[in-house]
């Protein structure tokens, strides 16, 4: 149950966010979000017109809530490794896996094109956001003239979301972290991995 201080709107937000995350959208009905939100039926139509609309605002939200931590660490300024390596080892339930990649894996959200929008928009972000950083640090010198910043972003995505997976089927994170090890291992700026 949430916090009461909350209003029932926000309650019901975090609920459909928390089990879109646990269930998917098919899993996700209407009386499991206003058990969990501790609002009832009217409440809940009288804030949002359904299911759709609702799952919509918590897909917004949950794509809210990851590009403020991930902008949190990129923003934290020194060079681009250091950033993206902050943001590879930052703390995540890994074994819960990623609150927006999971939703793509979820069939109901990918084919409506309004829930699927902000989690493509957001994972195009994330790279766009990584791509930048790349590209500083191929101007610095850091990194290698060669990079692709593009190609380079799409892989710590992919390490991530990749990590995700491998640690959830073996139910351990040591998966994820080696993923990340080995990615940070292939991107040491040229200066530390010359000494």
């Amino acid at each position: 149950m949430y916090i009461r201080s909350m209003n029932t709107s926000e309650r019901l937000v975090e609920a459909t966010r928390e089990l879109l995350w646990d269930r998917g959208y098919v899993g996700t009905s209407p009386k499991a979000i206003q058990q969990r939100a501790g609002a009832g039926q009217g409440s809940m139509y009288h804030h949002f017109a359904g299911k759709p609309e609702l799952a919509l605002a918590a897909i917004e939200r949950t794509a809210q809530g990851m590009r403020a931590a991930a902008e949190a660490t990129f923003s934290g300024g020194g060079p681009a490794y250091d950033r993206i390596s902050a943001y590879l080892l930052r703390e995540r339930d890994v074994l819960r896996g990623c609150p927006v990649g999971r939703l793509t894996m979820d069939p109901d959200i990918m084919a409506d094109a309004s829930l699927r929008a902000p989690v493509d928009a957001t994972i195009g972000w994330l790279r766009g956001r990584l791509a930048e950083i790349v590209e500083e640090g191929v101007v610095s010198g850091e990194f290698a003239a060669g990079l692709d910043p593009v190609e380079v972003a799409s892989t710590v995505v992919a390490t991530v979301q990749g990590g995700y997976v491998l640690a959830r089927a073996s139910g351990s994170p040591a998966a994820f972290d080696a993923g990340v090890r080995g990615l940070l291992a292939l991107l040491r700026p040229r200066a530390a991995a010359t000494s």
